[in-house]
């Protein structure tokens, strides 16, 4: 039998063991990087490596008790089948077997527990752990995992999500759209480096994409950070380029809810939420990257309105969109966080031949990888016009608080991306070693074929968990910044596993423009670079755990 004797009892007891362990790495940390009460900027820097193994070591716990929840709210429902118990165990057996020997951070580093002054790892050495470590992640379970998810083919997840049958009905949905309009012409969309159609954003408009989360009373749904999450792992499992068209009007949304005014709130939200204008993030600047502190776009003063000045990047959907997020530095005295402001800045949306026809402002493409289907430009603006009633919250210097507010909701749906990508990347590489035969057996009969779909299922839920996680937080009003800063750093990692798994298991073929695999190659690799690279991520994470 591959399923281990009282298995939700095995995976509990281990997780006092792993918590007292972060605990102590922690105390470690904090000694090491402390000056006074404060974290030192110095020496964070001098101890990044072990720093970043901290954010690791948190996220997998994290990860392993939400994993813990899910399969406990499934035994109470009466859900917690073998699938699920497979995916559990497997889970489990790896990430503690991985948090005794080494986290993969990347490729080529891994996080080790002498990094963080670990030595003495006895906190590690009890039955339970001992006996997932040996016993879990056996060939047999995986094995077993993948005949069960053979028996569930045509199905989109593998596995009991947990969540109720609201949420599911939105699956459903979005998964029913996906299939009929996004997945038949994906590919081509990115051969073709074109823009998603219209008739699709229109689609998707009248779904409710652009205002699921917007309140009732500005014309949005007022649903759940948690149905933003459902929805847009569906739709980018058919294309990260689909998935990712309600994150600029999500962005702008939470930005106009939580910094705007009243009148701001009543003008913009209820054309956001409707499609009557498409909106963009126009953050990033060619020398700063991460640094947002540091901008030097400026925006001055004339009469009542504004001028902006100065060069972005990485703008994605910029020629066609109607709205910009704008940051912008109005205090030409400071060089930090301080001195910027955010603005609602409105643009004349562009077509083929006039990409950026508004006065005082041009833009190029950036030809790009993956996740083409809003293409990406560079910015130019010489005088660009602002009128002066959206400068967001009409208050000067706020622009960088109001930003931050927008990274937890942000980062929560970067992660959805991330599974819906893992997910795709996952079913095409099963289809495939199911389809394709080789020394007189088809790929899946293989065990290393076979192992690697295993663990993209696993870790598909382990990321799919700690995500709903993060939006249920969310939705209860409390803060979690460092739960949706887990979440994008597990998902964007295994999305790219599991993209480069399902190539890897193609073959030469994976290597063929024409197999949808290496697109899905492309747009995974973005995932650990926007909305806070892997490096930032685990930062962010790390001066959470030790401030």
């Amino acid at each position: 039998m591959s399923i281990l004797p009282n298995l939700l009892n095995l995976t509990k007891a281990t997780l006092p063991a792993v918590s007292s362990l972060l605990k102590q790495a922690k105390a470690n940390m904090r000694e090491a990087v402390l000056e006074g009460e404060k974290p030192s900027p110095r020496l964070l820097e001098e101890n990044q490596t072990a720093i970043h193994a901290l954010a690791w070591l948190a996220t997998y716990v994290q990860a392993l008790t939400q994993m813990q929840n899910w399969a406990e709210g499934l035994q109470e429902a009466g859900s917690f089948g073998e699938l699920e118990q497979s995916l559990l165990q497997i889970a489990f057996g790896e990430y503690l077997a991985q948090i005794k020997g080494g986290i993969p951070m990347s490729q080529n580093e891994i996080a080790r527990l002498s990094d963080m002054g670990v030595s003495d790892l006895s906190l590690l050495d009890n039955d339970a752990i001992n006996t997932l470590i040996q016993k879990g992640n056996s060939p047999a379970t995986r094995a077993r995992l993948v005949a069960l998810m053979q028996d569930n083919t045509g199905h989109a997840t593998f596995g009991t999500t947990g969540l109720d049958d609201e949420l599911e009905m939105i699956r459903t949905q979005f998964r029913r759209y996906a299939d009929e309009r996004v997945v038949p012409n994906a590919h081509g969309w990115h051969l073709n480096d074109e823009l998603i159609p219209m008739e699709i954003i229109e689609e998707l408009a009248e779904m409710g994409v652009f205002g699921l989360t917007i309140p009732e009373e500005f014309g949005g749904f007022g649903l759940s950070k948690t149905s933003m999450v459902v929805v847009s792992e569906e739709l980018s499992r058919g294309y990260i380029g689909v998935g990712s068209l309600g994150t600029r009007s999500e962005i702008a949304a939470e930005l106009i809810l939580g910094g705007g005014t009243d009148a701001q709130k009543a003008h913009w939200l209820p054309r956001i939420a409707s499609a009557e204008i498409l909106p963009t993030a126009v953050f990033t600047e060619p020398n700063t990257g991460s640094d947002l502190g540091a901008l030097r776009a400026r925006a001055v003063k004339d009469g009542d309105n504004y001028k902006v000045t100065g060069n972005k990047t990485w703008i994605t959907h910029a020629a066609r969109t109607h709205v910009m997020t704008l940051l912008a530095r109005t205090d030409p005295a400071t060089t930090d966080y301080r001195g910027l402001s955010m603005f609602l800045a409105e643009k004349t949306p562009g077509t083929d031949d006039a990409p950026f026809p508004s006065e005082g402002m041009s833009g190029t493409e950036i030809e790009v990888l993956g996740y083409r289907g809003m293409k990406e430009y560079e910015l130019s603006f010489d005088g660009f016009h602002v009128k002066g009633e959206n400068l967001l919250g009409g208050v000067e210097g706020q622009g960088f608080k109001q930003l931050m507010q927008t990274f937890e909701a942000a980062r929560i749906q970067t992660a959805a991306r991330a599974i819906g990508v893992a997910q795709n990347a996952l079913e095409v590489g099963m289809e495939y070693a199911m389809d394709r035969k080789q020394f007189g057996k088809t790929l899946i009969n293989f065990p290393r074929v076979a192992g690697k779909l295993a663990m993209m299922a696993v870790e598909v839920m382990v990321a799919r968990q700690l995500t709903y996680f993060s939006a249920l937080e969310k939705d209860q009003g409390r803060r979690c910044d460092l739960e949706a800063g887990m979440a994008k750093l597990l998902g964007a990692r295994v999305a790219w596993a599991a993209a480069d798994n399902a190539l890897q298991i193609h073959g030469g073929n994976g290597f063929a423009l024409e197999y949808q695999i290496s697109r899905i190659l492309c747009d995974a690799r973005i995932l650990n670079i926007f909305e806070g690279a892997a490096e930032i991520q685990a930062q962010v994470i790390a001066r959470r755990l030790l401030g």
